[in-house]
């Protein structure tokens, strides 16, 4: 519901703070964008690797924990006091140790946390950037429709999809290219709000192709003769 309500809020204030002639959104999917650049699959594939291997690292530790626990249980009779406090003391060391270990790795500014910050961050950089070049002063707003919610929208035509346009730009051929759905690059716009046809003309019915004048095609109307 947050997501929602900031994205009315951008939203409304894009319109108003805008032209009435350039009142125009456009969304992204970055996830999609990503998902088709190399960079970020070898990054993601480094990110994986380095993560299996410090979760093989946790998994040994608990597990020589678990066998270290097991044998002081089948012990613990034939011990005295102290050798049993001694020998729970170390358990209860290399499990901190352990944890101490999982938080260093996976936790919230952990290796994993800060190893992908260094990868994927310039990456998703040239991704923003890209995005800024093909907004240009088109759009008043772009969103990401990657997020949870769609970024918080509710619904978004194909034809506002920008996400080819961004891997264009990056250099990138979208392997959807040629299927349509509203990822073609748009023409730009004409001064007084019009944009070309294919034949030459404007959309609002400047040029040819059979599109009717604004004014509904009527034709002026002659005087009667009032002889």
């Amino acid at each position: 519901m947050k997501r929602i309500l900031l994205f009315a809020a951008a939203l409304i204030a894009a319109l108003i703070v805008a032209p009435v002639n350039a009142q125009r959104i456009a969304f992204v999917n970055t996830k999609y964008i990503l998902e088709q650049m190399p960079e970020y699959e070898t990054a993601q594939k480094e990110l994986d690797r380095l993560s299996r291997q410090w979760q093989e690292e946790i998994d040994e530790r608990y597990l020589q924990i678990k066998r270290q626990r097991e044998a002081y249980n089948a012990e613990a009779i034939l011990l005295t006091e102290e050798m049993r406090r001694s020998r729970l003391d170390e358990i209860d060391r290399r499990e901190r140790e352990a944890r101490d270990m999982q938080k260093k790795r996976f936790g919230p500014e952990g290796d994993l946390f800060k190893k992908r910050q260094e990868l994927i961050q310039p990456i998703q950089d040239r991704v923003f950037t890209a995005i800024k070049e093909v907004a240009g002063t088109s759009y008043v707003a772009v969103f990401d429709l990657s997020g949870a919610n769609g970024g918080g929208l509710l619904f978004a035509s194909d034809k506002y999809d920008k996400s080819d346009s961004v891997l264009r730009k990056l250099g990138i051929r979208p392997k959807r290219e040629g299927a349509g759905g509203g990822n073609e690059e748009e023409p730009e716009q004409q001064p007084d709000g019009g944009q070309p046809d294919k034949d030459g003309g404007t959309r609002d019915g400047g040029g040819g192709g059979g599109t009717p004048p604004r004014d509904g095609g009527r034709q002026p109307q002659t005087q009667p003769d009032k002889r």
